[in-house]
């Protein structure tokens, strides 16, 4: 178990490198490079989801890339559709890395298929950062 200072220093931690990369993904996506958009709208829910493992468990997150279940661990009692929404984003993190699915996955990453993941990817990890502020 961290101490309470180590705790805010990993929360502190993955909130950033979580924030760099969201910088990172609104590039890509405003110079039409899709697929990488989609990977680093991947790798930012991963990071702000184990900066919440870390505040709810006070331990480090496990090393693991699925949201749903780094979803589990933070016990964030997201909805339904939330639920359903990273469970389809957990697919780009594997298209966009191994090369049987690199391709396909690159030929598919129009303008009009990311677009709507982007913005859903935006939305949501924006609630997930509100939620990690403490309350008042």
């Amino acid at each position: 178990m961290m101490n309470t200072k180590q705790t805010q220093d990993s929360i502190d931690y993955w909130r950033k490198t979580a924030e760099h990369d969201y910088d990172t993904m609104c590039v890509l996506f405003k110079t039409k490079r899709y697929s990488d958009c989609l990977f680093f709208g991947h790798i930012i829910l991963e990071k702000i989801l184990k900066a919440h493992v870390v505040k709810t468990t006070g331990q480090q997150p496990p090393y693991i890339h699925n949201l749903t279940k780094l979803h589990e661990v933070a016990e964030l009692n997201l909805n339904e559709k939330q639920l359903d929404f990273l469970d389809a984003v957990n697919d780009f993190n594997i298209r966009a890395r191994y090369p049987e699915h690199k391709l396909k996955f690159y030929q598919q990453c129009t303008l009009k298929y990311t677009q709507p993941y982007f913005k859903k990817i935006t939305e949501l990890y924006h609630e997930l950062c509100q939620k990690l502020k403490p309350k008042k």
